[in-house]
């Protein structure tokens, strides 16, 4: 599928890979988990981010993984998106190169993040990647994890060296999640947030996010979304406090105990009894397990039915 501004839009899911218990790439799981998604009516299917532990991955894990995502999502005419952020210029294009070799829709990337990298080499940085990966639209992963934050004028001397950037995810303490910042760069790019913020941020022209509640609830995520497009406030906003409710029991639940962004989701998409992957995350990273899937399921029947399927009440 070509990705313009107008259908590189919704909350995209970005799966968790399920992992054996010999800590191998379970593809079976993940390919259903793949399908589920796409036969929901998930408006795309993203791989490679925090949440896909891009960080933990061999070269050949990560070429495993990106193609059974364009496989399955391009089956079931889903667009799908690899990430390909590394540590430096060449191990990106490696994998934007190999993006674009299996057919991929997208490519996102955050700047590398084990060192700051100077102003003067943000452009060419990019151009650099997405010059492997012709002809595919291109996703910045805004983050503070890569130790530098983009400014507006950054953004669009980004999208004017290369007209394929559509579309940035913006998180905490980055320009795309201020008032000013969104509804500036709105103009010339697709802003992501996260989906608690849509009823706050597609006032300033957000256009959808990258999602792990999209399958923890496609139902819920899916309407909040449809919400936010029309401009029903009442029930975007409604609905992105039982969100930021959740989140608050989630933080104060389970960070103290280390988890990272794939332990949370991971044990979202298996609470809400939609997705069939493993709890494992790579080591060092805490794993949930199924007695925090209880948790979760109990409290959610409690104050957040909507996130149970029938699977997972």
């Amino acid at each position: 599928m070509t990705l313009t501004r107008d259908n590189f839009i919704g909350p995209w899911a970005g799966l968790p890979v399920a992992w054996t218990d010999d800590d191998e790439l379970d593809e079976t799981t993940y390919r259903l988990d793949l399908a589920a998604c796409c036969e929901a009516g998930i408006p795309g299917i993203y791989t490679g981010g925090s949440t896909g532990e891009f960080y933990a991955q061999s070269f050949e894990e990560f070429q495993a993984i990106a193609r059974a995502t364009v496989e399955v999502c391009h089956e079931l005419n889903t667009p799908a998106m690899i990430g390909c952020t590394d540590t430096c210029t060449r191990g990106a294009m490696r994998k934007a190169a190999f993006a674009a070799e299996i057919g991929a829709d997208a490519i996102q990337v955050a700047l590398p993040f084990w060192m700051p990298i100077p102003e003067s080499q943000i452009v060419p940085f990019f151009r650099d990647v997405a010059s492997a990966a012709p002809g595919l639209a291109l996703s910045v992963y805004e983050t503070t994890r890569a130790k530098v934050t983009l400014t507006v004028e950054q953004h669009l001397a980004i999208r004017e060296a290369l007209p394929q950037y559509l579309m940035v995810k913006a998180n905490a303490n980055t320009v795309g999640l201020t008032e000013d910042g969104c509804r500036r760069l709105s103009e010339h790019l697709n802003v992501f947030v996260g989906e608690h913020l849509f009823a706050e941020f597609f006032r300033y022209g957000a256009v959808g996010g990258c999602s792990s509640v999209v399958y923890w609830s496609p139902e819920f995520m899916l309407e909040l979304w449809g919400h936010a497009r029309e401009g029903r406030w009442p029930q975007a906003e409604a609905a992105c406090a039982k969100l930021k409710a959740l989140f608050t029991f989630l933080g104060d639940t389970w960070e103290p105990r280390g988890f990272v962004d794939t332990a949370f989701d991971r044990l979202g998409g298996r609470a809400g009894g939609f997705l069939k992957t493993s709890l494992r995350c790579r080591a060092p990273y805490p794993s949930p397990t199924e007695a925090d899937v209880e948790v979760w399921r109990r409290w959610c029947v409690r104050h957040f039915p909507e996130m149970l399927t029938k699977a997972g009440t």
